[in-house]
């Protein structure tokens, strides 16, 4: 039997229960009539992705869902970058996450991350920026790489890999001094970046970004550095081939390790605004040739790291109607396919970072039946999937038992 296999990722969409609404998640408050058909046909379970004394990041919890264990392959979230952006790390070279960000000063004189985005500055705008940083450097050892929005890359030959860097979203309205003081042990980085601020001060996109009210790029950070990891790809593993699918360099650089295609889609912005049906249509492209598909979207994710509830519902309900609805609906084309739906971690939008608890999934063994097309018999959240009794103690167990019973 020619089996497919899709897991459909919705990041971050895990959260805690809020006193605005009734003490239920966002999870719980959104619609999610798609998903919650899907009840009928499929087990609700948790999984803990994240291992103890692991940060609850994206490139842990992802790779854990994806079948690997961090504890064994995991080297750092910018090398999986990289690898998404064709840049090959040679053994002495270390890749840094390098973040476009806004910093500003309060009351105080207090230097404080206001935006670990920069505003979710535009790809188009943040090319301008990592350009004029590239020319103004052409002489450092260092190498910059323009990515999506707000994400690139540094790569430091014969760099440290050891540095304790934090990620610009985990202390989004803290002061950052306490947090800098890492790259004054390297002259090399401190350099780059003091650099980077009097390039970005005067730049014309900063400019017209602040004359439209919109909160201009004016530092980098530089945080989830790493070597080149060496994986076993899924077809070594589990003779599995196949795509991965998602607007976020990280994601498509851990599918280049897993020997998934890390196929582009125009307008996969990594936010609300994300092209969704180009998402569901490449998807649905990539299980014609192969029988593995893993579909990321990152906006539930994003409005939790800005603290924002009404956005984080809203990209539950896409992710629920523009995504989930859609596959369902077009995967029927194929005789057998088995369907898990899952968080990564949650993002809860009061601590606007990532924490370690287990996330809840929905595993759907045959979704080319009658009955997956019922209407709702119950609800898709934390709770529920806590109090189903099923559950995994790392992701890659689920993801054994996702391929393999």
């Amino acid at each position: 039997m020619d089996r497919k296999t899709i897991i459909l990722v919705g990041d971050g969409m895990g959260d805690y229960p809020l006193e605005e609404l009734d003490g239920k998640t966002p999870l719980e408050a959104a619609r999610t009539p798609n998903i919650d058909r899907l009840l009928s046909v499929g087990r609700m379970g948790i999984v803990r992705t994240i291992p103890e004394s692991m940060e609850p990041g994206s490139d842990i919890a992802n790779m854990s869902l994806l079948g690997y264990d961090p504890k064994r392959y995991h080297s750092g979230r910018a090398p999986l970058e990289a690898a998404s952006m064709g840049v090959r790390l040679a053994p002495d070279e270390v890749a840094f996450r390098c973040n476009l960000v806004t910093l500003e000063k309060d009351g105080d004189g207090e230097v404080r991350m206001g935006d670990y985005s920069a505003g979710h500055i535009t790809t188009g705008e943040s090319h301008q920026l990592i350009a004029s940083l590239r020319d103004d450097a052409v002489t450092s050892p260092l190498r910059l790489y323009p990515g999506v929005s707000y994400r690139h890359l540094l790569v430091w030959p014969g760099g440290r890999d050891d540095l304790p860097t934090t990620p610009p979203h985990d202390i989004s309205g803290e002061p950052v001094s306490r947090y800098a003081k890492v790259y004054l042990e390297e002259p090399l980085l401190k350099s780059f970046m003091d650099h980077a601020a009097a390039v970005l001060a005067d730049h014309p996109v900063n400019r017209s970004r602040m004359g439209a009210g919109k909160r201009p790029a004016n530092a980098v950070w530089l945080w989830g550095q790493g070597r080149a990891p060496a994986m076993p790809t899924l077809a070594e593993r589990f003779g599995l081939k196949g795509a991965m699918i998602s607007a976020v360099d990280l994601l498509k650089g851990l599918g280049v390790y897993a020997g998934l295609d890390p196929v582009p889609v125009a307008g996969a912005t990594g936010y609300l605004d994300t092209n969704y049906a180009g998402k569901v249509d490449a998807a649905m492209h990539a299980l014609e040739n192969g029988q593995f598909v893993y579909v990321h979207i990152e906006a539930p994710d994003e409005a939790g790291h800005e603290g924002n509830l009404a956005k984080k519902i809203e990209a539950i309900e896409a992710f629920d109607e523009k995504v989930v609805g859609p596959v369902a609906r077009k995967a029927l084309r194929f005789s057998s396919v088995r369907l898990l739906i899952a968080t990564d971690h949650l993002t809860p939008v009061r601590r606007r970072t990532h924490v370690s608890d287990p996330v809840p999934f929905l595993l759907v063994p045959e979704l080319n039946t009658p009955a997956s097309l019922n209407p709702s018999s119950g609800s898709f959240s934390e709770n529920s999937a806590r109090s189903s009794g099923w559950e995994f103690h790392d992701g890659p167990a689920l993801f054994e038992y996702l391929v393999l019973s």
